[in-house]
């Protein structure tokens, strides 16, 4: 492998609320351990399973007008509501060959792809991967399943998704997410080819 080959990837995986982003992205950090998982922040109210620092940074309205002046963000978005950014320092552990995985949405990814393609080092390595669900139907189930929002708010979700899920040509990959374990095989099969693409290169690599 040519030595600019050792340098990390960054992963940047979305979809629509309900599609099973966050256990797909569990089962990708068993399969390839050294990976980073983007801790983002967000504005919205902790549930009862995330834990801070982790699941998210969990920070007030005001903490994050103070980041945004700041400009600080790889990305930012509103989404049902509340806010969401990706500090830039979660990028730092790709010039020491990690891994970097972001969970974001089809908004933030169009900013991060904006931000980084004026930096030749950065954008060459960002791969985007859509995650959908086998059907509408199954996302409804998923939704209902975690048992943690009103009606209300699970119609708002499912209008949304299919807005979100238009937007998928505009990744370099999509993944239907039928089963979480094979998905997150696919993810890995996609990290580790994204190592070999040409456009990481900066020379010949035969010396």
């Amino acid at each position: 492998m040519n030595e600019e080959q050792f340098f990390g990837v960054i992963l940047l995986l979305s979809g629509p609320s309900g599609v099973g982003k966050s256990t797909v992205a569990h089962a990708l950090l068993k399969e390839m351990p050294n990976i980073h998982f983007s801790v983002s922040c967000t504005t919205r109210a902790r549930r009862p399973d995330e834990i801070e620092g982790e699941s998210y940074y969990f920070i007030t309205e005001e903490k994050y007008d103070e980041l945004l002046e700041k400009k600080v963000f790889l990305e930012n978005a509103e989404v049902h509501g509340r806010r969401y950014g990706t500090l830039l320092s979660e990028l730092k552990g790709v010039k020491d060959g990690q891994n970097i995985l972001l969970d974001i949405d089809f908004q933030g990814m169009r900013q991060a792809r904006r931000n980084l393609s004026t930096d030749p080092f950065y954008g060459a390595r960002l791969v985007t991967v859509f995650l959908l669900p086998p059907t509408m139907e199954e996302l409804e189930r998923r939704l209902r399943g975690r048992k943690t929002e009103g009606e209300e708010a699970i119609q708002r979700r499912l209008r949304n998704a299919r807005d979100e899920i238009e937007t998928w040509r505009e990744y370099d990959y999509v993944l239907i997410n039928e089963d979480s374990e094979e998905s997150a095989k696919d993810l890995a099969a996609i990290l580790r080819a994204s190592h070999f693409r040409t456009m990481l290169l900066t020379e010949n690599p035969v010396k």
